[in-house]
């Protein structure tokens, strides 16, 4: 069996960017201590959740990429001889922005990004204030330990990101994210929220027979007014919780899979191999040739 470990980094942040990357890097740290090869960070993870206001300033939080953080995490990378997958506010052009998440080879090499698809807007998620929908399509990266796909938070939302994603070869679907639970709202609101996102995650890795990812940020932002609830988790390929995170505490959870295992599941569940091929037409058509 492939064996892969996989470290996921749930922090809470704070207004001061340095911080918070210097936050990250220990999280890196400790993970690849734990014998970690790839590093997911969670969504936007140098700053406080901008996206609950639409205020110009926060503009200036955007950097290139690749750029600095990049660069930064690209030593990191190589130093600790891990993958590191990283998302950012991506400033592409004068006036042009995307929530974009770049991928590192455990050399330091950046191996390119994905930006993100799908973007919300709902109270205190006012995303299309900040962000262009990607225009690079469904992404895969060949990093020295699997070939990984990245989604971004909104994207787990719907399946033919998943699907497709996987159809490109991913052996592995990662999906950085940053979502909570209104301080106002109930438990059983709260628990019924919490239970969806991670269900149709799960879907995801039966449907297409992969590992899941999903890294999340904790903690009180907005004054108090949000919670980011945590509970980042590592699913197998047929939807079995692997490892959990808490709703309440940062953690760095470091968790073994085996990639081989998609085949097994996949020869006895055929939901690739009974798919409608027109349905995906042209992307499987050109999955396929590649194969």
């Amino acid at each position: 069996m492939a064996k892969v470990k996989i470290g996921l980094v749930q922090s809470s942040c704070s207004n001061n960017i340095e911080n918070n990357i210097e936050k990250a890097i220990e999280g890196i740290k400790k993970a690849a201590s734990k014998g970690a090869q790839i590093v997911c960070l969670q969504e936007l993870f140098t700053s406080l959740y901008f996206c609950d206001v639409e205020n110009y300033d926060n503009f200036k939080i955007a950097e290139t990429i690749p750029g600095p953080t990049t660069d930064r995490l690209g030593k990191i990378a190589a130093e600790l001889n891990v993958v590191i997958v990283a998302s950012l506010f991506e400033k592409r052009a004068k006036g042009l922005y995307h929530n974009t998440t770049a991928v590192i080879d455990a050399d330091g090499q950046y191996l390119g990004k994905y930006r993100k698809m799908h973007i919300p807007d709902d109270p205190a998620y006012y995303e299309k204030f900040y962000f262009t929908p990607g225009d690079l399509g469904y992404k895969v990266f060949q990093t020295k330990y699997a070939k990984i796909g990245v989604l971004i938070c909104w994207d787990q939302w719907y399946p033919e990101a998943s699907r497709i994603t996987a159809l490109l070869g991913a052996e592995i679907l990662f999906y950085p994210t940053a979502i909570g639970w209104a301080s106002t709202q109930d438990e059983d609101t709260n628990i019924e929220q919490y239970n969806a996102w991670q269900t149709i995650q799960r879907s995801h890795a039966i449907a297409n027979g992969v590992h899941t990812v999903s890294v999340n940020r904790v903690g009180y932002e907005q004054d108090g007014a949000m919670k980011f609830w945590g509970g980042s988790f590592v699913s197998n390929p047929f939807g079995t919780i692997l490892q959990q995170a808490s709703h309440e505490n940062e953690e760095v959870m470091v968790v073994e899979i085996e990639t081989e295992q998609s085949d097994s599941y996949r020869v006895h569940w055929p939901f690739l191999r009974d798919r409608r091929i027109d349905s995906y037409s042209p992307i499987t058509k050109r999955f396929i040739d590649e194969d």
